[in-house]
């Protein structure tokens, strides 16, 4: 990579190594070990340019962010298009997504995407050495630097890495046929690829051959993830007065047993009416994520509800409701006290399996969601659209509060992503 290239990799990941001692990453002359106490703050406030992971870009909050890769994007030549998902409201701030191609090559032969929402809460870019147990004369090499931050994993680690790896390829093939794609959402509804899915600029049949998604991987290839599927547990009785209970009907005395049957079905057998699972993924998992119910301890409770997650390792979603309801009605008798809500049945995704035919790459399976099931490819019958999956950083401390990833890392990623585009443009 071009050193004014990792320099702005550098700029993005607030790592402009910028006193007279150190240089920008990539750049000539950069001592190997690094002597702390070096000052980290002072080279962060001294960086010149903003940083996506300063920004916060919460799910609903991406505008500034947004604005930020707009505006560095058409700076390096790009022709960039906003595609708005939300208009701006009296009530909801402006939401889109980011494409960008080369000149008018508008429908390009490979895409590559990653979103640029996080999970809240925002915690603040900081940058500081690994943790030595040489206290009295620490040195570090300058790969293990430590980005910390909301996003520096989940996902915005994969944005820069992809950015600055496209920009590098073009940079030695300027005919290169790639796309970038940045959406918003990813974190709680998808609604970002779901519009771009929806829109012309995924026409079918589809002109790409290739996608390739970035989110953390620990820089493996990952030759599929498990399918996904929201519901409620939703159970109905009546108020009364504590010190009466026999007048009312208690919704969570109803709920509890069902919930706690639910909470075994990832342990029980398939034939035994358990959630299914398979040789790749192992088993489904449920989590009981959030309950809701009654109002005050005195008062016996009317209504409650469970929002539930399961993640699918075999079948459809179908199959999954279809088992959760003959669950349900084994508990209660199909009284109808206690109900499932699906809500949209269009919603929720079987596993995904994933493209793995690109050598140098560790092959892994995660358990985590992604936007891949909301980019609908209606291949009619044409040749297959590989999808890969790949990035920097560690999934388990993604959405913590230690998420935080490495310089070494993301200047993996950058090669990484490199060869995969590569190999996209090569098999075609």
């Amino acid at each position: 990579m071009k050193p004014n290239h990792f320099y702005t990799v550098a700029a993005l990941a607030r790592v402009a190594l910028a006193s007279e001692s150190q240089q920008p990453l990539g750049g000539k002359g950069i001592h190997k070990d690094v002597e702390s106490p070096v000052d980290l703050d002072g080279i962060v406030d001294e960086s010149p340019l903003l940083d996506i992971v300063q920004i916060p870009s919460i799910s609903d909050h991406e505008k500034s962010a947004g604005n930020f890769l707009l505006d560095f994007i058409r700076s390096h030549n790009l022709t960039v298009e906003k595609q708005i998902v939300t208009p701006e409201s009296d009530t909801e701030e402006e939401r889109f997504n980011i494409y960008a191609y080369t000149g008018r090559n508008r429908f390009p032969e490979v895409l590559l995407t990653s979103h640029i929402d996080t999970v809240p809460p925002f915690i603040p870019y900081s940058l500081h050495p690994p943790a030595s147990d040489n206290t009295e004369n620490p040195t570090f090499n300058r790969s293990n630097l430590v980005i910390a931050g909301r996003g520096t994993v989940d996902a915005k680690a994969s944005v820069a890495a992809i950015l600055f790896a496209a920009l590098e390829t073009l940079d030695s093939n300027p005919n290169a046929s790639i796309g970038l794609l940045f959406d918003v959402g990813e974190e709680k509804s998808g609604i970002g690829m779901k519009h771009f899915s929806n829109s012309d600029l995924n026409p079918a049949p589809p002109t790409f051959h290739a996608v390739i998604f970035g989110e953390p991987t620990e820089l493996n290839l990952v030759a599929g993830h498990k399918g996904s599927l929201g519901f409620k547990l939703v159970a109905e009785g009546k108020a009364a007065h504590s010190g009466y209970p026999w007048l009312g009907k208690s919704a969570v005395s109803a709920i509890l047993p069902v919930l706690s049957y639910l909470d075994t079905l990832q342990d029980v057998l398939p034939e035994k009416g358990g959630l299914l699972r398979s040789e790749k993924f192992g088993q489904s998992t449920l989590n009981i994520g959030v309950v809701h119910a009654g109002l005050a301890g005195n008062v016996v409770p009317a209504h409650a509800e469970a929002s539930i997650s399961v993640r699918l390792a075999a079948g459809s979603p179908d199959d999954t409701r279809e088992i959760l309801r003959k669950a349900v009605e084994d508990v209660t008798g199909g009284d109808g006290s206690v109900y499932l809500d699906f809500g949209d049945t269009k919603n929720g995704a079987p596993p995904q399996h994933l493209d793995v035919d690109v050598d140098g790459f560790d092959v892994i399976t995660v358990n985590y969601g992604t936007d891949i099931p909301s980019l609908r490819i209606s291949t009619q019958e044409g040749p297959k659209v590989k999808r890969y999956l790949y990035g920097p950083g560690s999934i388990h401390v993604a959405h913590g509060d230690d998420e935080a990833i490495t310089v070494g890392e993301l200047e993996e990623a950058v090669r990484g992503y490199k060869r995969l585009i590569s190999a996209a443009l090569g098999a075609h």
